[in-house]
Parts: C-alpha cells; structure tokens; sequence
C-alpha cells in the first residue's frame, strides 16, 4: 500500500483524501484487503505503524479500518 501511495504522490500531488482511497481500493486486491484487515485486528495498530513510513501510517490505518468496517 506504502508503494501505491508513493506512485500516486508523485503522479499526482495534490490528490484529495477521497481519490487516494478510491486509488487504493481499486488497486489492492480483495484478499490482501482482507488479509491486511486480519492483521490490523491481530496485530493492532502498533503492527502496522512499525511497518509503514510514517508519512502515511495514519491514511493507512484509515483505509484499513474503513475496509474492516465492511467485513
């Protein structure tokens, strides 16, 4: 996910909140969705937040949540 982030910052900078989350969810494939949202809930927060940059951690953990909220 960090990866996509980075792509599309660089191709388009001034991307809204909403259009980073719609690029993801088109992106990411519903399994890695849903194992993403398994890890979350195992892992909590911490787990995720050691392993991204932090310039993207809280946007993650938001478009995780928002996934999980779907479940």
């Amino acid at each position: 996910m960090q990866d996509l982030l980075q792509q599309l910052e660089k191709s388009n900078p001034t991307a809204s909140e909403a259009e980073i989350v719609a690029y993801v969810n088109e992106e990411i494939e519903p399994d890695l969705k849903s194992r993403l949202v398994k890890a979350l809930k195992a892992g909590g927060e911490a787990a995720i937040e050691s392993s991204l940059d932090s310039h993207y951690v809280n946007l993650i953990k938001a478009i995780i949540k928002g996934w999980s909220s779907l479940d």
